[in-house]
């Protein structure tokens, strides 16, 4: 998993509620450092903790293993000539998710990869990442990501928690009524496996209600600024299987009427074989 530039934006975001007027400004600094490679700003900027979650490279803890991971892949990006188009953001209660899609040359056309980030500031100078993606448009294949979070109290209000329960009941009509009329459903691969509107979100639900009923999510974490709801969850159960469980994260927009403009989400959960 390449290292985004883009991840200065979710500090920034987050340091709005976080950091007092007048303080210098660490994230510039740090990240300066990181785009220079110069080992004393790394160690002065930033002296807190920095914590990396990522969905290829586990837990990164710290400055040293921080500037191995970025020296790492520094190039990827660059070797696919990337393009990173930034698609909506929520800042909350010190906490900030930035949702991404970049796009990537593949070997017969452009790849487009939905990236999301969470940044969390516990204190004036340390900061923690949590991304969220599928790998399956850069590599094929489905990877089982472990639980980053453990199930917390905080739960999502209206219609995000009226679809999360349809989701669970795998009540594919009481889903459908949760969205707006023109209500899209974007799946973690790519924004070409979007369902929007009435019909495809039906059909699309239905389908994936057939491996014997709904989808069991733990809430872990929920960062909601009003119109958009991001939350971090593990996948626990399919239908009637069982699964280990499994770290994503959904972002979810209200329209005007309060209903379900899009949902978003970003995993590499597998859906079990349909029941015959």
């Amino acid at each position: 998993m390449p290292w985004f530039p883009d991840f200065v934006s979710a500090v920034e975001l987050v340091r709005r509620q976080t950091h007092a007027a007048g303080l210098a400004d660490p994230v510039a600094q740090y990240f300066t450092a990181l785009n220079t490679r110069d080992s004393h700003l790394l160690e002065t900027a930033w002296p807190g903790e920095v914590v990396v979650y990522d969905p290829r490279a586990g837990e990164i803890r710290g400055h040293r293993q921080l500037r191995h991971f970025v020296s790492r892949n520094q190039s990827w990006l660059a070797e696919r000539h990337a393009r990173i188009e930034s698609i909506a953001s929520i800042s909350s209660g010190g906490r900030a998710v930035v949702e991404l899609l970049a796009h990537l040359d593949g070997d017969e056309r452009e790849l487009a990869w939905p990236v999301a980030v969470v940044a969390e500031s516990p204190d004036d100078l340390s900061v923690v990442f949590r991304t969220y993606c599928s790998q399956w448009p850069v590599d094929g294949r489905r990877h089982v990501r472990p639980p980053i979070l453990t199930s917390g109290s905080a739960q999502p209000g209206d219609v995000v928690s009226r679809y999360e329960a349809a989701l669970e009941a795998g009540d594919a009509e009481a889903v459908v009524n949760t969205f707006a009329a023109d209500g899209y459903f974007r799946e973690s691969i790519g924004p070409h496996l979007t369902h929007r509107g009435t019909a495809e979100l039906r059909s699309f639900f239905t389908e994936r209600f057939s491996a014997g009923g709904g989808i069991s999510l733990q809430v872990c974490a929920v960062t909601d600024d009003g119109v958009r709801c991001a939350v971090e969850y593990n996948v626990v159960r399919w239908g009637s299987h069982d699964l280990p469980p499994q770290a994503g994260l959904g972002v979810y927009e209200r329209g005007p009427d309060g209903l379900l403009a899009a949902a978003r989400v970003y995993d590499d959960v597998e859906p079990p074989a349909a029941q015959p």
